[in-house]
């Protein structure tokens, strides 16, 4: 079966469940419901990687030290697009390469998504322009500042308008499991949920 290529963004200073988080309801996703359906990739409906400026270890919040699968050279085509945040992402928002890639990938992908502060580098690329978003809380009121077009949502966990944006940290599993029941429908997500024991009640997508 065709599988959906997800490129998860890795950068110095990235929040680690920002990118974990997706990172295991996406590779953990099955259309063949049970157990033994996660021994092989056979009913996977993703391909998950990681992908970051080069090829050298990421050291994320707390000191963890991640290697990427690519760099932004080697990495291949991108369907589904997933910019974590951390501190690290101030940084970013002047780095020209990075933001390049970004405009440059987002714009080939057929989703694009964004957790906690991923989205200030949305917004920094002119993404999110006149759309509703939101990001970490601590952070709305930059986001906004970024890009006054931006209808910033100060109250929903996960939010569509075109591009996917998540508040923080614990967000972005919220949003993986919206993209996964959008793509899949609503009985994988959830039976993709209840694998990983992780209570969805809250993961629906504010529209």
């Amino acid at each position: 079966m065709d599988k959906r290529a997800v490129g998860i963004l890795l950068f110095n200073g990235v929040e680690v469940l920002d990118f974990a988080g997706p990172f295991e309801v996406f590779s953990r996703t099955r259309l063949v419901p049970g157990a033994d359906s996660r021994r092989s990739d056979e009913s996977a409906p993703f391909r998950v990687f990681t992908v970051a400026a080069s090829a050298d270890p990421v050291r994320a919040t707390g000191g963890l030290r991640v290697l990427p699968d690519f760099d932004f050279a080697t990495a291949p085509a991108i369907d589904l697009l997933v910019l974590p945040g951390g501190f690290g992402t101030r940084t970013l928002l002047e780095d020209s390469t990075t933001l390049d890639w970004i405009r440059r990938t987002a714009q080939a992908a057929q989703q694009v998504t964004s957790v906690c502060t991923g989205s200030l580098l949305l917004a920094r690329v002119g993404l999110l322009a006149g759309r509703r978003a939101t990001t970490h809380s601590n952070a709305l009121d930059l986001l906004g500042g970024l890009d006054p077009s931006i209808r910033v949502d100060r109250e929903a966990r996960v939010v569509e308008d075109g591009i996917i944006t998540s508040g923080g940290v614990a967000a972005g599993i919220d949003m993986a499991f919206a993209v996964v029941e959008k793509l899949c429908g609503r009985a994988v997500a959830d039976e993709t949920a209840k694998y990983i024991e992780y209570p969805r009640e809250r993961a629906r997508a504010s529209r």
